[in-house]
């Protein structure tokens, strides 16, 4: 059987209509080979959320029967392409507290290959992600700050260059002269066209082998079976929190083992205790209940409960106290008052540096004036 099968890996509602182009498009450039195939999308255990990892997947066969018995299941359990629209998710993917993390490698069959939209190299792509036992493909398609529809998805040429790029690293899949046509067709585009065929002329694969990567074991947790269930509806009670760290200073909250939603997001909140004015503002306005009390009254974000939101930063009334950090700055969820406790002058430098190249990078939701696509295109071409 010769069935093969693309997932794409986004974040919910901000990249929806990529992740769909991306779909649809292999399908109807395999219709142009001959072949059949299908596109749907898979939202973990909830319905799409703002900024919550989700996926699409698109199955292609040579034929209905072969399709068919690919698709006798709730999703494909391995797919010969990853596509990775945000690189943060490189760290995992965790959909709102179902099976716990997943590796984003995980579904990538012996030999497949891995798409990621990034500015990092790709020894930085692979200490993210969890180790294989297996050897699989990196293939990075370089990009600017919005491409690949960070905050929000942008026409940026994203879709097409994904699709170039994937007919190189998957040839089996379909073929070139159809996916440009199906392009064509599409978007009434040449400059998408040309997009795409510049992607699949420079693609490159870099081999993962096994035992590269991050050598952790992805937390998860067992669901009770439907014999453990009790009669009528039981919620739990979570115990009242004590002191910091279990000391008789601060405060800490009880958090609940399995609400860990760190891959959500793809900044995170770096705090200059020195300027910190104890307002207790981010403590109070924080949804998910993040911060911890620390005994000389400042707030430590504990960073597995933290899904980057922001409004810490937002509420903060201190220029600077509260700073949201592009995620891939960071490998690790370690307390940042502790680094600040055992080292003053060292974590003081290190967020200044980390605040500083924050600034310097651009947060845009849009285009905001006319010419600012163009000049955006021609910003992209001149990375990749």
């Amino acid at each position: 059987m010769s069935t093969v099968a693309v997932e794409v890996v986004y974040r919910g509602i901000f990249q929806k209509s990529l992740a769909r182009n991306i779909v649809r498009n292999i399908v109807f450039a395999a219709r142009k080979d001959g072949k059949i195939g299908t596109a749907f999308g898979r939202y973990g255990d909830s319905p799409e959320r703002n900024g919550i990892p989700a996926k699409q997947f698109a199955v292609v066969a040579d034929n209905a029967e072969e399709l068919e018995e690919t698709l006798a299941q709730y999703e494909p359990t391995e797919v010969d392409v990853t596509i990775n629209v945000d690189d943060t998710l490189c760290k995992g993917v965790e959909s709102w507290a179902w099976y716990g993390l997943q590796p984003i490698n995980q579904l990538t069959k012996p030999g497949g290959t891995l798409i990621v939209t990034s500015r990092q190299d790709a020894d930085s792509l692979i200490r993210d992600m969890h180790q294989k036992d297996s050897p699989i493909g990196l293939s990075i398609l370089k990009s600017t700050v919005s491409f690949s529809g960070l905050w929000v998805y942008k026409d940026d040429h994203t879709d097409v260059r994904v699709l170039g790029n994937l007919c190189n690293v998957c040839p089996q899949l379909v073929s070139l002269k159809s996916m440009l046509e199906t392009i064509r067709e599409q978007t009434g585009s040449e400059t998408k066209v040309a997009s795409a065929q510049k992607a699949y002329d420079t693609a490159t694969i870099r081999q993962v082998e096994p035992g590269e990567g991050n050598p952790e074991i992805p937390y998860s947790f067992v669901l009770p079976g439907w014999k453990e269930m009790q009669e009528g509806v039981v919620i739990k009670a979570i115990e009242a929190g004590g002191g910091f760290r279990g000391g008789e200073g601060g405060y800490q909250p009880v958090r609940n083992e399995v609400f860990k939603k760190y891959s959500t997001r793809s900044m995170r909140p770096v705090i200059n205790f020195e300027t910190c004015i104890k307002c207790t503002l981010c403590w109070l306005q924080c949804p998910d209940t993040c911060f911890d009390v620390t005994p000389d009254g400042l707030y430590d974000a504990n960073m597995e409960s933290c899904c980057g939101c922001g409004v810490c930063e937002a509420v903060c009334p201190v220029p600077d106290c509260v700073t949201m950090v592009g995620e891939a700055e960071f490998e690790d969820n370690n307390s940042q008052w502790e680094m600040w406790q055992k080292d003053k002058e060292g974590y003081n430098s290190w967020m200044t540096l980390l605040v500083d190249k924050q600034k310097s990078e651009t947060r845009t939701h849009g285009f905001h004036h006319v010419g600012g696509y163009a000049e955006e295109i021609a910003n992209t071409e001149e990375v990749s």
